[in-house]
């Protein structure tokens, strides 16, 4: 090996040494430290995906279906939209951890509508338990594609845990639901 291919294979090691002892490598963000996240997802069956989510999407989906499988409904609150008020998003947030906690401590896979640049709209199949849910998320300000939020709204139970019409018995169905209605 030339001296100078030793040299960049050094200077790339020491780059990397550098970034991992900064916390650059730990994607640390506003709803917690990329451990923490890592930590969640070790102790949670993995979230099944059809469709397109963006990171955000994605990362905010498997957060929500956590908090609910936990019963953590302040945490599960948190992920609320700015134009849901906080009595709203209570509520709503007990209603979903009260109606889908055991179903989303089993498999549940997520089928992402729509295109994830700012809206999406989610359902997610509680394997187990057989229950559908549907969710819609967005961007909530200018806060990127960490700024992704859930709307709750859904202050009474049987509202909150009835199951979409408009959603295919199985994931991965028709497409978006954009396109169908």
């Amino acid at each position: 090996m030339t001296r100078t291919k030793r040299a960049c294979g050094a200077a790339a090691a020491l780059a990397l040494a550098v970034l991992a002892l900064s916390g650059c490598g730990d994607s640390a963000d506003a709803r917690g430290s990329g451990a923490a996240y890592e930590q969640a997802y070790a102790n949670h069956e993995p979230l099944h995906v059809v469709g397109y989510p963006s990171t955000g999407s994605l990362r905010l989906t498997q957060e929500l279906v956590w908090h609910i499988a936990d019963g953590k409904t302040d945490d599960l609150r948190s992920l609320a939209t700015g134009d849901s008020d906080d009595s709203q998003s209570t509520k709503t947030a007990r209603n979903w951890v009260k109606g889908f906690e055991d179903g989303a401590q089993g498999k549940v896979t997520a089928d992402f509508y729509d295109g994830g640049s700012e809206r999406q709209v989610v359902v997610l199949y509680f394997h187990d338990t057989k229950q559908v849910k549907e969710f819609s998320m967005r961007l909530d300000g200018d806060a990127g594609e960490d700024g992704w939020k859930v709307l709750m709204k859904e202050t009474d139970f049987k509202d909150a845990t009835r199951k979409p019409a408009w959603a295919p018995k199985a994931p991965g169905g028709t497409g978006s639901k954009s396109s169908r209605h």
